[in-house]
């Protein structure tokens, strides 16, 4: 996995030990362009990855239960609803119908943490305390 720039702001995400491998996934909130997504967290074959909660072919969640996204195997992505799979690695398409990859999010993992790293295109939600 490419580290992020140690420049780019993060934000926690969780602790290293609520992402199995192959197991649930974790999600969290985020703007993507401004509008209001889920993403989720996952570790697949000892690395963190993550990505918009959001099929390529249906722009819908993939889960078909909260955080479940890995299929039976655990070694692919899958969209619950139409079957669309996806590499844990990389997000790319690699059967089912889908048009193109997930949308990755940049994760690092240092001391126990895993921390989710903000771009131009993904933003943290802001809480309003009024």
């Amino acid at each position: 996995m490419a580290e992020p720039s140690t420049t780019t702001p993060s934000i926690h995400l969780c602790a290293s030990g609520e992402l199995r491998e192959s197991a649930q996934a974790v999600p969290f909130d985020v703007k993507y362009y401004g509008q209001v997504c889920r993403g989720f967290a996952v570790r697949f074959q000892g690395e963190v990855h993550a990505y918009l909660n959001r099929c390529t072919h249906v722009p819908i969640e993939l889960d078909y239960q909260p955080g479940r996204v890995f299929d039976a195997s655990g070694q692919w992505l899958m969209c619950a609803t139409h079957g669309a799979s996806y590499w844990p690695k990389t997000g790319d398409c690699v059967g089912g119908p889908c048009r193109g990859g997930l949308v990755k999010i940049a994760l690092s993992e240092s001391a126990g943490e895993v921390r989710w790293h903000t771009s131009e295109k993904l933003k943290p939600i802001e809480i309003s305390h009024e």
